[in-house]
Order: structure tokens, then sequence, then C-alpha cells
């Protein structure tokens, strides 16, 4: 199986809407699955720029599958749905 990948955005956007709280993915994605899940921060995925209107921040992306209003629970619910298939 290839390492699944989470993109962690931390821009401004991201990071005042919530994204803050997400930078703990970082203590549980390795304790809960191993080599498994790699995750990295990034410093913008360009997301909530497509329609400024309609932001749905923060943005997280598991491998291409983009999680809106992402919160830690959201993000670990797509890592399991992932491994699952």
């Amino acid at each position: 199986m290839e390492k699944i990948s989470v993109k962690v955005c931390t821009g401004t956007t991201c990071f005042i809407t919530g994204g803050a709280n997400l930078q703990e993915l970082h203590d549980i994605i390795p304790k809960k699955y191993g080599d498994k899940v790699e995750v990295t921060a990034s410093n913008c995925l360009g997301l909530c720029s497509i329609n400024w209107e309609y932001s749905k921040a923060p943005y997280v992306k598991v491998n291409e599958e983009v999680v809106s209003e992402a919160t830690v629970e959201k993000v670990i619910e797509e890592i399991d749905r992932q491994l699952a298939n």
C-alpha cells in the first residue's frame, strides 16, 4: 500500500478559521498510523481563493481528496476511509 499523504494548509485564512487546531495532527497521526500516513504543512493549498465567497476553510488534502471545514475528526475519518479501500 502506498503511503497516505496529509497536507494541512497553514495559510492565513485556514489558520485563523480553525486550522491552528489541526496542528495536533502532527502528534496524533504518527501514533495512530505509524509510517502508513505522512503529515506535512503547506503554506497555502490555494483552495479558498477558488471561490472566496463560498470558502470552507480550513482545508486539508488527504491524498487528492479535499477535506473542507476540516477538523481533526474529519481528517481522521478520511484517512480511515482511504485505508479501508
